[in-house]
């Protein structure tokens, strides 16, 4: 079997960077998806690739991958630099500013 570790990257609707310090195994599929002629579904028999395991630690999911048996491929992440601004949001409402602040 052949699995892929990697960490999520967020999710590109919000700023937040929920559900992105886990480290999830997946597995690859093993046979192409069917189309499925009544009803138009896309399906497969491979249930293996219908399952994410997470783990807290990249260690962690290697020690499980290898104690099964799994060929499994880690993908490292792109960490993004933190915006941090001096004064933060609060520094938009300062009574000190030397600039006026526009929209």
């Amino acid at each position: 079997m052949r699995a892929r570790i990697y960490q999520p990257a967020r999710n590109a609707m919000t700023s937040g960077m929920a559900k992105t310090h886990a480290w999830v195994l997946e597995f690859a599929p093993d046979e192409a998806r069917a189309l499925d002629p009544l009803m138009g579904w896309t399906g497969s028999s491979d249930t293996q690739s219908q399952v994410k395991l997470r783990f807290d630690t990249l260690d962690a999911a290697e020690d499980y991958a290898k104690a099964h048996g799994i060929d499994a491929v880690v993908s490292k992440p792109h960490k993004r630099k933190a915006v941090i601004r001096p004064g933060g949001y609060g520094e938009n409402f300062a009574t000190n500013r030397r600039r006026v602040w526009t929209h």
